[in-house]
């Protein structure tokens, strides 16, 4: 996950698409696949001369090489380091030198890699995607400082930060049963630095191809200059054999996990519990993602206003599905609440009341006007995401990559327009059970006992001496 400052908003608001219905907003999606495999989406959108560019390519974590964590996050790096014809540095130049912004990332089924510029430098990033499609400058030198930014970014992100990732590293480690979904994703020092050049040709040329890539455009263009424009770029490139899914499947779990661990930077406690989700594409996910926003979505959802302001537990309350949103992923993944805790309760007490909230959901379901609230919270939240171009092509190659349709982007407000209370009712009693939950308690490193005083060893008292 490179940090470069991304646009997220501002660029592209397009309210205007929503003036033809005061009720709803539909994404214009258009969609058509070259011979070589690539899918390419284009949601046109003239309010503003700008356009948002997102290539996701369906590869991340969980298809990393076994004994090479963090692979995927280190290629994702290497993706920027240039190409025989775009040398380093030429990227990132061509594209913020005409006022653009890009970044990348990488998450468990995908890894994106997202731009926003003027419409004029359309033609320029879709170059330089192609050409980094095509092939990279792969050298030992690029790869040994690729390592070490990664590295780098491990001990500033992970192992000098209090808490160091625990709701989402250490969390997925204990909950999950197979290697693809339980190895941490960021990266072993040992294991980054065991990659070689054949790892990386293989891994550009396994997953890289067109085929096992998705193209989107949204903003100042119409689908036939978007098509043409790919055409241009990308049909040349030829498809490659991509390697078989591996079985990542997992059950719920059936007997909870409760581990105890150490932070020696944290001043006050903390704790994550986390349950497995729903399969995506299941009646359930809709109702999931409105159960989490209900129970942890900021400070008017029940364990904000239970733990934190109730029994005053608790000094805030977070949740996260995984590394992503409730609607982009495509394997096991997690719904964890996360929360430093004051020094005078305990982890035991935090349970507690997060069972006791979920059981009155249980029984008593949600009332129509607190329903209302959390949905149109979620729909707000949902619309002004993809108001913004860079956002609106990543959602839709996303959404391509994961769930083969686009146009899902439309669907999902209706899915959480149709969540009933009894929908959540059923969610929280078959996912939010303690035999489905795993915790970590992260509690302070006990401080290290002072070092014993010994008094200084006094002079015995002169003698006197005769003359």
């Amino acid at each position: 996950m490179r940090h470069v400052p991304v646009l997220l908003a501002g660029l592209s608001l397009s309210l205007s698409a929503m003036a033809a219905s005061t009720d709803s907003w539909k994404i214009p999606v258009s969609v058509k696949k070259l011979d070589n495999g690539l899918t390419v989406i284009v949601s046109p959108d003239h309010s503003s001369p700008t356009v948002g560019v997102s290539v996701v390519y369906h590869v991340g974590m969980r298809l990393e090489p076994k004994n090479r964590t963090g692979f995927a996050h280190l290629f994702e790096h290497l993706m920027f380091q240039g190409t025989p014809n775009a040398p380093k540095g030429v990227f990132d130049k061509a594209i913020t030198g005409g006022g653009g912004r890009n970044n990348g990332s990488t998450r468990p089924d995908f890894t994106n890699y997202i731009e926003t510029a003027p419409v004029s430098a359309l033609d320029s990033i879709l170059w330089l995607e192609a050409d980094r499609m095509k092939t990279l400058d792969f050298s030992e030198s690029s790869l040994k400082n690729q390592q070490d930014v990664v590295k780098e970014e491990i001990r500033v992100n992970v192992k000098n930060q209090p808490y160091g990732g625990f709701m989402w590293i250490d969390i997925s480690q204990q909950a999950f049963q197979k290697w693809e979904n339980n190895h941490d994703g960021y990266g072993s020092f040992k294991d980054l630095e065991g990659a070689s050049l054949d790892d990386v040709r293989n891994f550009h040329r396994d997953y890289y191809g067109p085929n096992n890539a998705v193209l989107s455009i949204a903003g100042d263009v119409t689908p036939e200059q978007g098509f043409a424009l790919a055409k241009k770029y990308f049909a040349a490139i030829p498809k490659r054999a991509t390697p078989p899914m591996t079985d990542f499947k997992e059950p719920l779990n059936t007997a909870e996990k409760r581990v105890e661990q150490f932070d020696t930077l944290a001043q006050v406690p903390a704790i994550a519990a986390a349950w497995k989700m729903p399969d995506r594409g299941s009646k359930d996910q809709a109702p999931m993602a409105v159960l989490g926003e209900l129970l942890a979505g900021g400070d008017a959802s029940i364990l904000y206003q239970g733990l934190v302001k109730g029994r005053e537990l608790s000094l805030n309350i977070d949740s996260l599905y995984g590394l992503t949103s409730p609607w982009e992923f495509d394997g096991p993944t997690l719904f964890t609440v996360f929360a430093l805790y004051k020094p005078n309760t305990s982890a035991d007490a935090m349970l507690a009341a997060i069972d006791e909230e979920i059981a009155k959901v249980i029984k008593d379901g949600v009332d129509a006007a607190t329903l209302k609230r959390v949905k149109t919270r979620m729909l707000a939240d949902w619309y002004d995401t993809n108001e913004a171009f860079i956002n609106r092509a990543d959602t839709l190659a996303k959404l391509q990559t994961l769930w083969g349709d686009a146009n899902v982007v439309n669907k999902i407000p209706g899915w959480i327009e149709g969540v009933t209370s009894a929908d959540v009712q059923r969610a929280a009693a078959t996912y939010l059970t303690r035999a489905n939950r795993t915790v970590i308690d992260r509690k302070l490193a006990p401080k290290p006992a002072p070092a014993p005083v010994i008094a200084p060893a006094t002079a015995p008292a002169p003698t006197a001496t005769k003359n």
